[in-house]
């Protein structure tokens, strides 16, 4: 209750301040300091329920539904702490705190800039207001009491000494099929509860926990970053609205321009935060699997980064009078990054995209998905009527002396191609809401050639001067570079045994963009540092994208069984399962593997374990880190086999992968993972997860059906035969990144040895990853960078 009026007086704030900007704005001279008090009270508030929630859960107060459903008694500290922003709630809270903390830093600039501040802010303002009625008890209130909509809690939760008494009786259900015993906390029971004298918080001694796949150091900051990011995302879309209505558009180019530029720093570091941690902990050995919540964060990256390179021709066209070139262009992408990020939090938070991504939440209810719609609706509106309200002013003419070889042209091409790239992701991520769905590959295919396009670009524009270049310059600063590019590229071809020729041109356009930007970074770094941060950004891109052909183009993997002290060649490693053993304090169990090669010997030790959320099997890779590459080893199973069982050869797939095995082709076609079935299993209760397959033999094709089945804490593995042709498929293992793992074997066993002797087998996924850091370091460098370009641009705003 006290969480709640508290978000109910910021709330209060908010209104009050955007109005009393806004009447400031409009010629009402005494309300700017009323909207300034009105604002920070709004910040104080914020924080202080935020507190509030953070003190909950670090205390253990399971009264409050939001806490019980995402923590418990047995997490470590800093998890604990990040279970705030775990569910839907708390990550809209997260968002909030974010926002209202930018907003400070945002007023404080603004106030110093002239008139700025009544413009910008009364719309920050508004999207604050809107954030906090997204957490006000009408929606996805996090101070909501457990009590207050009917809830079973099960009774390893409730207090043992307290099971005894009477009352408790008419509350308790058991459940028919699993044979679990819950009781029924609702408003009826806290209220005899409360005449007993019993607290809450006496009552519910454990929470329900958090799901293993967030238990994961990453769960602590990965969020905040993304979530300042989206906050960041805010800025820009405020300062093109104070332009319009002032109807302005040459300060606000500098003035923005600072925010634009850490806004995609910190969005870009978050984005690839995910990506790390989707590598460390998942096991599919990947970091972006076009997943339709991880393109939603990019989409909006996407479009900022466009208007950071129209942005620079704009504030350069300035200095010959006028708004400068671009200008609707740049007013334009900066609404639309902020409208994109709000759809991105549509797609992640309204259930629409269901079963189509591991990142999905459950469907929030019809209140909150209408809610995401008028949230994202208003803003688009209010936005673009501006736009059209102001089209004619927008199209003030500008002198123009560019020809085709310019740094103008150059800049404002490479903000087409990565608007079209994120075009690209938008209809692919969309697809899933209109019944359609594309693979990774629609995305790998048609983005390929747009690297290229802006590898080259990216070069090519540095070496362009203003306005106009001599196609003789351009030739005579191009041999160098392109020297090096040739012979970087070759190196790639002959020890890299890259052959793929699409690969072998963006290798070329990586090297050439690197060339370009480190040739002229060493030249610039004698004078003023300053100005070498689009340089630094542009080497760790480079950097990321020749990462990224090493590591999803050229990666070898195989998967092993590792039968406990013998030897086993595998991607020119010696590997050798010397046993497992338990980690303590905890219940995972660590499958210690040696690694040899010539004369250097390493270990790794991939997780299994089985969680007590949801008594699944879990698993976390091992990771051995080189300079050129990681040796990546994912536990798919451990078994100790007597020869009697018919396990058969344990086969990996992905989406619409076939097998042949005994003359039967075997094909993956998808998972029957209904968003019913996903809720049940983040709440902990029994679930199936289906695998449908499809069996061709004898020219018929057979649908097929293998499931992993939960019930009553107990995980089965099922599995379907096909007697006709002698062939069983056992289903061992599925994963979030869509891939399956089968034993095929024969029906009869007749594919199988007798072994007498009990013998201890891990069976493994192992890859080599080349060149993989260049990922992780190529984005460091890049923010880097970002923050170097950041620093100089926010002194020129002064100016």
């Amino acid at each position: 209750m006290i969480g709640s009026i508290i978000l109910t007086f910021a709330l209060a704030c908010s209104i009050f301040s955007a109005l009393m900007y806004y009447l400031n704005f409009r010629g009402y001279k005494n309300t700017l300091n009323y909207g300034r008090i009105g604002y920070h009270s709004m910040v104080l508030l914020v924080l202080t329920a935020a507190f509030y929630l953070e003190y909950l859960i670090l205390t253990h107060n399971y009264g409050y539904k939001y806490v019980y459903d995402y923590s418990s008694n047995n997490l470590a500290k800093g998890i604990l702490a990040a279970t705030f922003w775990a569910g839907q709630e708390g990550s809209f809270m997260l968002w909030l705190v974010l926002s209202s903390i930018v907003g400070l830093v945002l007023q404080n600039y603004s106030s110093k800039r002239g008139d700025l501040e009544p413009r910008v802010m009364a719309v920050f303002s508004l999207a604050t207001t809107f954030l906090l009625i997204m957490v006000s008890p009408l929606f996805k209130n996090p101070f909501a009491f457990i009590w207050s909509e009917p809830i079973f809690l099960s009774l390893k939760d409730i207090n043992p000494s307290l099971l005894s008494l009477p009352f408790l009786q008419n509350f308790q259900f058991t459940d028919a099929q699993s044979g679990q015993s819950f009781i029924k906390m609702n408003s009826e029971l806290f209220a005899t509860l409360s005449s007993g004298g019993i607290s809450l918080k006496e009552f519910i001694i454990n929470g329900k926990g958090l799901n293993p796949q967030l238990l994961n150091f990453w769960m602590q900051i990965h969020p905040p970053i993304l979530f300042t990011g989206f906050s960041m995302a805010t800025v820009p879309f405020s300062f093109a609205m104070a332009a319009l209505m002032k109807n302005d558009y040459r300060e606000w180019v500098k003035q923005s321009f600072p925010w634009v530029l850490a806004g995609a720093g910190i969005l870009g570091l978050g984005i690839m935060m995910g990506g790390y941690w989707a590598y460390e902990m998942l096991g599919w050995g990947g970091y972006w699997a076009w997943d339709p919540v991880e393109n939603s964060s990019l989409i909006p990256w996407l479009v900022g980064v466009a208007s950071i390179h129209t942005l620079l021709v704009q504030r350069k066209s300035q200095a010959k009078g006028g708004i400068g070139k671009f200008a609707k262009t740049n007013i334009i992408l900066c609404l639309l990054t902020y409208v994109l990020v709000l759809y991105s939090t549509f797609l992640t938070r309204s259930g629409v995209l269901g079963d189509a991504s591991v990142h999905s939440f459950v469907d929030p209810g019809m209140l909150v998905y209408l809610f995401l719609i008028i949230f994202i609706g208003s803003f688009l509106v209010l936005g673009f009527g501006m736009v059209i309200y102001r089209w004619k002013h927008l199209s003030e003419k500008i002198a123009s002396e560019e020809q085709v070889l310019s740094r103008d042209l150059a800049l404002f091409t490479a903000a087409i191609v990565l608007s079209a790239s994120a075009l690209i992701v938008l209809v692919g991520t969309s697809a899933p809401i209109f019944g359609k769905a594309v693979d990774a590959f629609f995305y790998s295919e048609l983005h390929v050639p747009l690297a290229i396009i802006i590898g080259l670009l990216n070069g090519l524009s540095l070496l362009l001067k203003w306005n106009m270049t001599r196609g003789k310059d351009l030739l005579k600063s191009s041999i160098i570079p392109i020297s090096i590019a040739l012979l970087v590229t070759l190196m790639i071809i002959i020890l890299g045994g890259v052959k793929d020729v699409m690969m072998i041109i963006l290798s070329f356009s990586c090297a050439f963009t690197l060339a370009v930007n480190i040739d002229i970074a060493f030249r610039i770094i004698r004078g003023s540092l300053n100005m070498i941060g689009a340089y630094i950004a542009h080497i760790g891109i480079a950097l990321f994208l020749l990462g990224v052909i090493g590591s999803a183009g050229y990666s070898k993997q195989i998967d092993v069984n590792l039968e406990k002290n013998v030897p086993v060649s595998a991607l020119g490693y010696e590997m050798v399962f010397t046993g497992y053993n338990p980690i303590e304090n905890t219940n995972k169990y660590q499958f210690n593997i040696s690694l040899k090669k010539d004369d250097k010997s390493f270990s790794v030790a991939p997780i299994m374990y089985i969680s007590d959320f949801n008594n699944g099997l879990m698993r976390e890779p091992a990771i051995m880190s080189m300079f050129t590459h990681d040796i990546y080893v994912s536990p798919l199973g451990y078994e100790e086999d007597d020869g009697s069982s018919n396990k058969g050869n344990a086969v990996s797939f992905q989406k619409g992968d076939s097998k042949v095995y005994e003359g039967v082709k075997i094909t993956f076609d998808d998972f029957n993972f209904p968003p019913e079935t996903r809720q049940a299993m983040m709440q902990g209760k029994d679930f199936e997860i289906g695998v449908n397959l499809t069996a061709e033999s004898h020219g018929k094709k057979i649908p097929l059906k293998v499931a992993w089945v939960n019930k009553s804490g107990q995980k089965t593995l099922t599995s379907a035969d096909l007697k006709e042709d002698n062939v069983k498929i056992t289903l061992l293992n599925l994963d979030a990144s869509g891939k399956v793992d089968l034993a095929l074997s024969k029906l009869d066993g007749s594919n199988l040895s007798a072994v007498k002797k009990p013998k201890e087998v891990l069976t493994v996924t192992a890859s080599i990853k080349p060149f993989i850091n260049f990922v992780w370091t190529g984005v460091l460098i890049m923010v880097f960078g970002f923050v170097i370009s950041v620093i100089r641009r926010l002194k020129e705003s002064f100016k």
